[in-house]
């Protein structure tokens, strides 16, 4: 049981494409749902009306992408029963093979991949920078041949511009952190699933992911970098996800990163401004559970709960 989960946010039209995407796979979704997250733009209507006929979640309030994904992931294993669930975008299209490709390299896999993600290119069919995944470091000869026998490589992280989970993982793991909000709930999420799973990147499974501008997500954010610096604080120091060594690591890359965004910033007082915030939250505290975060929402509350409780995370 596949069960496809689109995130939606005041994109309507872009909706539309991504459903008319999913409604066009050589491998239909076995069902489909849309997390409404508080959209003013008629997007949950439009979704309601699709082909499709979809299940729609309609939050009360705008969750984030993080808060959107934890609830329809909870959604999909609970009340859909999936095995596996393929995460995107409201601003992702599924060309008809993207989902086949995932499953035939899931297939042939010697092995169980808790992860499967999809190349994602822009609306040109170059490469999008934003979602270039992580690879995996340290594998012997055999685990990287075994993965490029199915056309795949093996990854430590991916975006949830095409992800597809395994649901056995995420009963185990529990769902993303709400309280991100956005930026890096994909990298925590996905890193915490694959500390000790197997993730791949398929190649023959592509998605377009359409943003407006052709760039990584560091180019110029604006007050949104402090997402960015307060969730990396949080994921470094109080995440899972990662081990010593990779927190070390990563940690001096994400210093690097962080000197780039401020270089390319256009407005670099409003980005200074919100990275002081950032730093500020990220040392002082850590993210409240995700059940916390998305009480109040009725039955979606009580599937994230559900979940969280089972993983030991409520």
């Amino acid at each position: 049981m596949v069960v496809a989960v689109v995130v939606a946010y005041n994109r309507r039209d872009l909706l539309t494409r991504a459903l008319d995407g999913l409604a066009e796979q050589a491998r239909p979704c076995d069902a489909v749902v849309v997390v409404d997250n508080g959209s003013t733009d008629g997007s949950g209507e439009r979704a309601a009306a699709h082909r499709l006929r979809p299940d729609v979640l309609t939050l009360e309030r705008n969750t984030g992408g993080a808060g959107g994904f934890a609830a329809g992931l909870a959604h999909a294993v609970l009340a859909r029963g999936a095995d596996l669930v393929w995460l995107m975008d409201d601003d992702t299209v599924p060309t008809p093979t993207a989902l086949s490709a995932l499953l035939d390299a899931r297939a042939r896999y010697a092995g169980r991949p808790a992860v499967l993600a999809s190349r994602a290119v822009w609306h040109d069919g170059r490469d999008h920078p934003m979602n270039t995944p992580r690879p995996r470091f340290g594998l012997t000869a055999g685990l990287r041949a075994r993965a490029a026998a199915v056309g795949a490589v093996p990854v430590r992280s991916a975006s949830f511009v095409s992800v597809l989970l395994d649901a056995t993982a995420v009963r185990t793991e529990g769902l993303p952190e709400a309280d991100y909000f956005l930026w890096n709930d994909d990298f925590e999420y996905t890193a915490r699933l694959l500390r000790r799973r197997t993730g791949l990147w398929v190649a023959d499974s592509v998605v377009e992911h359409l943003t407006a501008t052709f760039g990584d997500s560091d180019a110029d954010p604006g007050g949104r970098f402090f997402f960015e610096v307060r969730n990396k604080l949080w994921l470094l120091r109080a995440s899972s996800a990662l081990g010593p060594l990779e927190t070390l690591l990563y940690g001096a890359a994400t210093l690097r990163r962080w000197a780039r965004t401020l270089r390319r910033a256009s407005d670099r007082a409003t980005v200074l401004a919100a990275g002081r915030r950032g730093l500020a939250e990220g040392l002082r505290g850590q993210p409240q559970p995700t059940s916390a975060v998305l009480a109040g929402l009725g039955t979606v509350s009580d599937e994230v709960r559900a979940i969280e409780k089972g993983a030991g995370r409520d």
